[in-house]
């Protein structure tokens, strides 16, 4: 399945799955939302579906929504790239690192970014994020994959002085209101295929600065889930931000961060691509 949500950000949402042509087809008769709620039961509402039988959905000039409503918990992977850790100039973890992003950095993929005042290291990530589908707890790798309910495009956006020059864990550099886009479409693991193969690429300004590939990643996703699960209850609709390849602006030499009126566009292959302005925040 392809899902898609449409909808103002604070207003109500139309659920919508793809048929085989790419058309939206509106599934609020069936389920009322994509809800941390309803997503352990969709599947059984879902299935089987003849799709076409389904009304149209005029998406043509609508806003489109992350996949999901608000996650509970956003989490973070880090340095989760052989090839970004070396970027960096960081050893390759040995375990998964995790961070925290807040609630409200979650929003659609196409929302602006936001240039506060006091930013002055404005960082793009691309990231494959996973949705997770149902609750976990100690589950085994070999289990792991069972959990997620599909995967999902995700900018971890980050603000690398708030990150790492502020005196605080890595969470104060990644929260701000719009630092999560995340979209436009889930798609579920039997439709994407291997999650362990796939491109992905940040364009700024239409300079392509990334591209890498999952393949690189030190954690694969089931890994990560089996060892996430060792500390924390996973719950339904938790994003998991699995981490970036290399490219990012700190990266650099010297370093190049985004300023407002900026273009990123992002993609990962197989789940669509982004685009957002960078726009100044105005402020009292």
């Amino acid at each position: 399945m392809r899902l898609m949500r449409y909808g103002a950000r604070d207003g109500a949402k139309t659920p919508v799955v793809l048929d085989a042509a790419g058309q939206a087809r509106d599934v609020s008769s069936l389920v009322a939302d994509f809800t941390p709620e309803t997503i352990e039961t969709l599947r059984q509402t879902l299935d089987g579906v003849d799709l076409e039988g389904l009304p149209l959905f005029e998406a043509q000039g609508q806003r489109i929504a992350a996949p999901v409503s608000q996650p509970r918990n956003i989490w973070g992977i880090g340095l989760n790239y052989s090839d970004h850790a070396a970027e960096a100039g960081m050893q390759v973890p040995t375990e998964p690192i995790l961070f925290n992003k807040a609630s409200r950095s979650y929003c659609g993929p196409n929302d602006p970014l936001f240039y506060s005042k006091g930013m002055t290291k404005l960082d793009w990530e691309v990231e494959l994020g996973v949705v997770i589908g149902r609750t976990a707890l100690n589950v085994s790798r070999d289990e792991a994959l069972d959990y997620v309910l599909g995967y999902c495009v995700v900018n971890d956006v980050s603000e690398r002085a708030w990150q790492a020059e502020r005196g605080g864990q890595w969470v104060k550099g990644k929260s701000f209101p719009n630092f999560c886009p995340t979209g436009p479409v889930l798609v579920t693991g039997d439709e994407l295929g291997d999650a362990g193969k796939l491109s992905l690429w940040t364009d700024i300004n239409d300079e392509r600065l990334q591209d890498g590939t999952t393949e690189k990643m030190v954690f694969d996703v089931a890994t990560i889930i089996s060892y996430m699960s060792e500390f924390i209850q996973l719950e339904p609709g938790d994003l998991i931000c699995t981490g970036t390849p290399p490219g990012v602006g700190m990266g650099f030499k010297p370093p190049r961060y985004l300023n407002p009126g900026d273009r990123v566009r992002l993609g990962v292959e197989g789940l669509g691509e982004q685009e957002q302005v960078v726009e100044r925040l105005s402020e009292s």
